[in-house]
């Protein structure tokens, strides 16, 4: 009995023994084949495409639990692209470059401008925005008129950035002044500092400079500091085979629309900001809006609607005054006629919980109505046009939008198209007739950028 025992466990030994050779036999064999499939095979083949990044306005960020940010969509459909998945790492400004060394990531996009310092860490892509940095300072405290009048001055910026360079360059030009450096602190954050003077100035990108004067309209974007830069994605240096991809994506991006759609959804019209305007608004959210605040979050639940989308249409259409009145003798807080307003069910539209549910219950009509599209971002915008001109204009605008061989589906298409319903070559031929079609174009835009400051601004 022992005897057959001792030959069961020497047969059992060896079989283990031939286990673990097997298995490490198959592990060797993976990691030759690792070391000769290229970055991006190796990306397909474990079907995750990992983006380094941080967290900022521009970036990356979460809202309402979901990544969002204009570099965070474009890797996606970089993703998309590889037919892979994206993991998003952030491990902090100062860390990105040496994650990517470390192969903790396939690439960087966190808005990072060409620079010479960089080029010797990394290789950058084709460029896919040109900025200019510029200098942010209250409106309150007089700016610089030109570099020499940097003297004597303190300017805060983030370590590790362009700014930084730079601002080292003007110092060994001889311009006499101090700087101090903040670590992992986001550009967005030192100019909310400055807009709430605790500091007097900060260097900025003048996309983050416009974005930023939406949240803060007291700052002021002052003068330039650089020539204009290229942003562009980092790659580990010899990485050839990653390198073509991005920039055969990149280019691919600029030709069929992607990046002019993704720039749109998070730039629109800051060139063109009124910050009289815009200052009224953070006014009358404070004073007039808590008013209203509870009954809009219940009715926009109701629909699925984020709620300060539905605050940003109530403010285009009345500003919260509950007795406004439109051009045309339409009046109440979301500017809904009576024959409307009936059609809905909804007795007096003119009291102001009743028009902001009657209000959020047709722009859900309107919504529906575009329920063929994929992407809901998308439909929202043709329902906000419809809920302003009406849904009959805007077919029209489609049909036209089609015929010009445009799609009738990008709301950056269809708006180049609405304005022609004012011309009678076009409004001849279309079912609803003439309408004021630059009107649901400002409305879009204005509606979006009131969005885009309560979205900073969530509580």
């Amino acid at each position: 009995m022992n005897r057959f025992l001792h030959k069961y466990f020497l047969l059992l030994l060896l079989s283990l023994l031939c286990l673990i050779f097997g298995m490490v036999c198959v592990l060797i064999q993976e990691k030759k084949l690792g070391e000769t499939l290229s970055s991006v095979e190796r990306i397909k083949k474990s079907g995750t495409l990992r983006l380094i990044t941080s967290n900022s306005m521009n970036t990356f960020y979460l809202y309402r639990g979901k990544p969002d940010g204009f570099e965070y969509d474009l890797a996606k459909e970089f993703a998309k692209h590889l037919n892979v998945d994206l993991d998003v790492v952030t491990p902090g400004w100062n860390n990105m470059f040496s994650y990517l060394k470390q192969g903790k990531g396939d690439f960087i996009a966190a808005g990072l401008a060409i620079t010479k310092d960089r080029l010797e860490q990394v290789a950058f892509s084709i460029p896919y925005m040109t900025i200019q940095q510029r200098v942010v300072h209250h409106n309150l405290i007089f700016g610089p008129k030109n570099i020499q009048d940097l003297e004597f001055r303190t300017i805060h910026v983030r370590r590790g950035t362009s700014y930084q360079s730079r601002l080292e360059e003007i110092k060994r030009s001889g311009v006499d002044f101090k700087y101090i450096l903040h670590d992992n602190t986001p550009t967005e954050d030192l100019i909310a500092m400055v807009n709430d003077r605790k500091i007097k100035f900060t260097i900025a990108d003048s996309n983050i400079a416009l974005l930023c004067q939406r949240y803060y309209p007291d700052i002021r974007i002052g003068i330039p500091v650089q020539e204009r830069e290229s942003l562009a994605w980092a790659i580990r240096k010899n990485d050839d085979d990653m390198l073509k991809a991005i920039n055969r994506f990149l280019l691919h991006a600029n030709e069929t629309g992607i990046l002019k759609r993704i720039t749109q959804k998070y730039y629109h019209n800051i060139q063109d900001v009124d910050l009289f305007e815009i200052k009224k608004f953070h006014d009358r959210m404070k004073s007039r809006f808590p008013k209203y605040k509870k009954l809009i979050q219940k009715e926009s639940r109701k629909y699925g609607f984020d709620w300060r989308l539905v605050a940003a249409v109530i403010y285009q259409e009345s500003q919260f005054d509950a007795n406004a009145r439109s051009f045309t003798n339409v009046r109440g807080l979301m500017q809904v006629t009576r024959a409307t307003a009936e059609e809905l069910g909804i007795a007096n539209h003119k009291k102001p919980g009743q028009s902001i549910k009657a209000g959020i219950k047709y722009l859900n009509k309107m919504f529906r109505k575009f329920d063929h599209m994929e992407d809901e971002h998308q439909q929202m915008l043709f329902a906000l046009a419809s809920y302003n001109v009406g849904y009959g204009h805007v077919t029209d605008a489609m049909k036209i939008t089609r015929k010009k061989g445009l799609a009738d589906n990008n709301w950056q298409d269809v708006k180049t198209v609405l304005p022609l319903l004012s011309k009678a070559r076009y409004y001849k031929k279309t079912k609803h007739g003439y309408a004021r079609g630059w009107e649901p174009v400002q409305y879009v835009d204005q509606v979006l950028t009131y969005f885009d400051i309560l979205k900073k601004n969530a509580s």
